[in-house]
């Protein structure tokens, strides 16, 4: 797992990397190096090559200052632009603009029409306005000449974040740079993980400049093909289907059955060795066409075919011999059938997933989710995050991190947040971010998928924040691989035909 800092945790490492003598003059030298080799590798070489580097005050403009010095230095002609007076800066910052004085180095005060002249004839451009401590929206000058690096001519390297882009969330407000290739500095921030600001990024670099590894920590990660290939270990050679993993899916109703067939296939898909899907009496007939493998239990059924309150006596039997269960796809909000989902969340001896119309059911007593007998993953999107907390979908995004965090404390599970990027949050407060994924999930059922893939990892005995995170990792991965193949018309059951191609990936070490 690769730490995420927030702008916080940056600003911690420096301090107590100042105390273990690694200094701001160190780190700004190898920031500053490591953006101009980035920037030569842009600009396609430094012979005959010219630069514009646009600096702010702080640190970030520090980094410029010297990434200009070095261009200099590997032949490129170089023009600074300085948008606050040399005098105000200070410390490293202003040691730095002294160093690429007397290198030779020319400036100039920020002026629009200077600027684009010398961005007309430029090969690479150099942001180095704003870093990660960024909110809001950008004024005046700043915008100005965050506008100007905008433009898209010449191509851009960020210095740690592309300016304009909010380090704590990602969040974009104004006008905000679109770079080439951002170089951040000893870690991940959240800026350039979530969109929008990850859009902003372009490649992302991460240099190391001198940080010491045992303080470069954060409750926040971002998984890797690694992790997964870890938690998710083959079958041993003396395996047996219910070893494998036997799965209980209670999920479907008479208006909405592709919901169930989706997520127990997706549970076999994702290597689940059996499993068993109970649905209302009345829809049997066609999910028993629709997948081949599962075995059924029907259950008692309301008029309107949905399970009734009724069918606890014959879930609660089939619970106590399987290894996990996925509750909800497609369950629809019966109260009758709500009724039956709290008593099965509550009393379930079997860790599960509890998604869709599950969470829905608790939508006027979140509170009853913590009262369970077992570990759950619950699985919202932001708008059924919102209900379940009193949130509107805005204010989820505004902080995914932050709301997850206390859902998970709140409610006692693991919430895995779904989103650009999915954050799976535990009660501890620890949260992981899953890389894969994008709009190749954008279309119906895909959360289906994704409850199947959890199931059948937790019926392999992985603790739920391993579960939840491989099974984003691979159902993204298999979205991605569904999409190369079919492209924007690849649906949920193509994702779920990838889990298997998905996970070999993982394991073969190509996925990342």
């Amino acid at each position: 797992m690769r730490p995420i800092l927030t702008p916080q945790e940056s600003a911690e490492l420096d301090r107590r990397s100042a105390e273990r003598g690694i200094t701001v003059e160190t780190l700004m030298e190898n920031a500053g190096a490591a953006v101009a080799r980035a920037s030569v590798g842009v600009a396609g070489g430094s012979y005959g090559k010219r630069a514009v580097v646009v600096c702010g005050k702080g640190n970030n403009g520090g980094d410029g200052l010297v990434a200009a010095r070095h261009l200099l230095r590997a032949g490129l002609g170089v023009a600074v632009a300085i948008l606050v007076d040399p005098s105000e800066l200070r410390g490293a910052a202003a040691s730095s603009f002294s160093g690429f004085v007397e290198a030779g180095g020319r400036w100039s005060s920020f002026d629009p029409g200077w600027l684009r002249r010398e961005l007309d004839r430029a090969d690479v451009a150099v942001d180095a306005i704003f870093g990660t401590g960024f909110r809001g929206e950008p004024d005046g000058e700043w915008r100005a000449a965050i506008e100007a690096l905008a433009g898209g001519v010449p191509p851009v390297v960020a210095v740690d974040i592309p300016s304009g882009v909010q380090g704590d969330n990602g969040a974009v407000r104004g006008p905000a740079v679109r770079a080439a290739r951002t170089v951040t500095f000893g870690a991940l921030k959240p800026g350039v993980v979530f969109f929008p600001g990850a859009e902003h990024c372009g490649d992302v670099e991460v240099a190391d400049i001198g940080f010491l590894p045992d303080l470069v920590t954060s409750d926040l990660s971002l998984v890797e093909g690694s992790d997964v290939a870890r938690w998710l270990r083959p079958r041993s050679a003396e395996s047996h289907k219910r070893e494998a993993g036997y799965v209980l899916v209670l999920a479907g109703s008479r208006a909405m059955t592709g919901a169930a067939v989706l997520a127990a296939s997706s549970a076999y898909r994702a290597g689940a060795g059996l499993v068993t899907l109970a649905v209302p009496q009345s829809i049997l007939p066609i999910v028993e066409g629709a997948i081949t493998e599962a075995t059924f239990l029907p259950l008692p059924e309301t008029k309107d075919g949905t399970v009734s309150e009724e069918a606890w006596d014959p879930i609660r039997q089939r619970l106590e011999g399987v290894g996990s269960a996925a509750i909800g796809p497609g369950l629809t909000t019966d109260p009758s059938t709500v009724a039956l989902v709290r008593r099965v969340v509550g009393e379930s001896p079997v860790p599960m997933v509890v998604d869709a119309d599950a969470l829905n059911a608790f939508r006027d007593q979140p509170s009853l989710l913590s009262e369970r007998a077992s570990a759950a993953v619950l699985t919202p999107h932001a708008g059924e995050f919102g209900r379940l907390t009193g949130l509107s979908s805005s204010e989820v995004v505004e902080d995914r991190v932050g709301h997850a965090r206390k859902a998970a404390a709140e409610f006692r599970a693991t919430v895995l947040l779904k989103g650009s990027r999915t954050v799976i949050a535990g009660p501890s407060g620890q949260a992981l971010v899953n890389p894969t994924g994008g709009p190749c999930l954008a279309t119906g059922g895909t959360g289906d998928v994704l409850t199947g893939a959890i199931a059948a990892f937790l019926a392999r005995r992985l603790d739920p924040m391993e579960a939840a995170a491989a099974a984003a990792f691979v159902h993204g991965l298999a979205g991605r691989q569904a999409a190369a193949r079919l492209g924007e018309g690849a649906v949920a059951s193509d994702v779920a035909a990838h889990l298997p191609e998905a996970v070999l990936a993982v394991r073969s070490g190509e996925a990342g």
